[in-house]
């Protein structure tokens, strides 16, 4: 059940008419639970008894951590649940890259091994509530608070539907208190939930599907990628496809929860706006950056074991982000890239441009320079492999003499517009925008929208981190 589906306007309706029906917070907190589990078995049934086994042993786990004698049983019991959690994740997601690179590790010393194609389908969703469920171990772990006794508030916690399969990554902090405390629907909650699920079914179905997806899909599914102008197009439509999908998705999860009562985490602030690739990562993907921050760099060492280690830990962090998104070398490549990016962006400020705020025009050059980095470092995200994203790479920087057709100018201008305003929007927060655009122009701009979003041509594809 896809955001974009008339069946999820269904589903949504009835969720929020029937939710505004009840009267007392429990029977709110049940509707929304069962709701969300309607919501993922239509994905595919048999995989909500592995949310439902997943949801109960963690809740379980974080227990017997809180309640441990000592400090030595504590971590055995963490230490159950990250063998659990990444263990399931590692069969679901990882099985068959592991296979084949235990292949070609073999091969390498004239074992010929060639294993049988694992019949395993990824279920939807794993990598993002595997996450939200490790960082509520982890924190009872640390002691940051206790652990919640409530089998169906941790449940709704990990399962709440608009950020089930997608994000954004949410810690227990940020929705304890909203599950805790009786909410309801209000009527600027509503209006502006509403006006951001437009807004992310726009930038999915007309702009991701219709407009970039086409141009994007014609260039790196071709044999021999077009050189020139035509390569760019290609590139930067896949890179206006992937924010437009991937934010879509998050606005109308924003939207969605804001209808409900709830407030999710912003999990994109203009990201081609970013100055620097410490700022990108502070406004792409905030929840997954956040979350490598806060449980993967800074128990590495951070930045509090001399250069060479911070250097380290920022590539290493990087390399496991990419390997998150897919099990693929593209996706450690192209972490790794990010990864040299900040490493040598850390070293530069330390070393040549120290503290000292740069004047305008040169912040805006090293905007400019950020995007273009950014973008290359897209190819290996979109590239099927090694050869494939050498050969985009080329074609980048090789002459060319065909002419753009006009899906590739459409797309070009496009994406030129989705820079512009994202440095327009830059420091400025998504979710009151509706609130300062007077009622009738608010209105006139959202019919647009919802007949833009009818009309949009091209076939519908699913949400790309869907997949992750």
């Amino acid at each position: 059940m896809q955001f974009d589906s008339f069946t999820f306007v269904v589903f949504f309706a009835a969720v929020l008419a029937a939710y505004n029906a009840l009267r007392g917070w429990n029977a709110r907190k049940w509707l929304l639970l069962g709701a969300s589990y309607l919501f993922y078995a239509a994905w595919n049934p048999p995989f909500l008894l592995l949310l439902l086994g997943s949801t109960t042993l963690d809740w379980w786990i974080a227990q017997r951590i809180d309640t441990a004698p000592s400090q030595r049983a504590r971590k055995r019991w963490l230490t159950a649940t990250l063998i659990v959690n990444l263990g399931v994740l590692a069969l679901f997601k990882y099985n068959r890259w592991l296979l084949a690179n235990l292949s070609a590790v073999l091969a390498l010393g004239g074992v010929h091994y060639v294993p049988a194609p694992p019949d395993i389908v990824l279920p939807i969703g794993i990598s993002f509530y595997t996450f939200h469920s490790l960082s509520y171990c982890i924190d009872i772990y640390r002691q940051k608070f206790s652990p919640t006794r409530n089998w169906r508030d941790y449940a709704l916690y990990v399962a709440f539907f608009p950020q089930l399969v997608a994000g954004p990554i949410t810690r227990f902090p940020q929705m304890r208190p909203q599950i805790e405390t009786p909410r309801s629907t209000t009527r600027a909650g509503l209006g502006t939930g509403l006006a951001l699920l437009v807004l992310g079914l726009f930038e999915k179905c007309v702009l991701a599907d219709g407009v970039f997806a086409p141009v994007a899909d014609a260039f790196f599914g071709a044999a021999t990628p077009p050189a020139g102008a035509a390569a760019w197009a290609g590139v930067l439509a896949f890179s206006g496809q992937i924010y437009c999908d991937f934010a879509g998705y998050s606005t109308c999860a924003l939207g969605a929860a804001l209808a409900l009562g709830f407030e999710l985490p912003v999990n994109f602030r203009a990201p081609y706006a970013a100055i620097g690739f410490s700022d990108f990562w502070r406004r792409w993907h905030i929840s997954l950056s956040s979350w490598l921050r806060d449980y993967l760099y800074v128990p590495l060492g951070g930045n509090r074991r001399g250069r060479a280690r911070t250097y380290a830990n920022l590539l290493l962090t990087m390399l496991i982000g990419g390997l998150w998104h897919g099990a693929a070398w593209t996706f450690v490549l192209w972490g790794g890239l990010h990864g040299a990016y900040l490493a040598i962006e850390r070293a530069l400020r330390e070393h040549v441009w120290g503290e000292r705020e740069a004047a305008a025009p040169l912040r805006f050059l090293y905007g400019l320079v950020t995007l273009f980095f950014v973008v290359l470092a897209w190819v290996w995200f979109r590239a099927p492999g090694f050869a494939a994203g050498a050969a985009a790479t080329r074609s980048l920087f090789a002459s060319g003499t065909a002419a753009l057709d006009v899906s590739q100018q459409l797309a070009l201008l496009l994406f030129a517009a989705l820079v512009g305003a994202h440095w327009l929007m830059r420091e400025r927060d998504l979710r009151a925008l509706p609130a300062r655009v007077p009622a009738p122009l608010l209105g006139a701009a959202l019919g647009l929208l919802l007949a833009a979003i009818v009309l949009a041509p091209g076939d519908t594809h699913a949400f790309i981190y869907f997949q992750f």
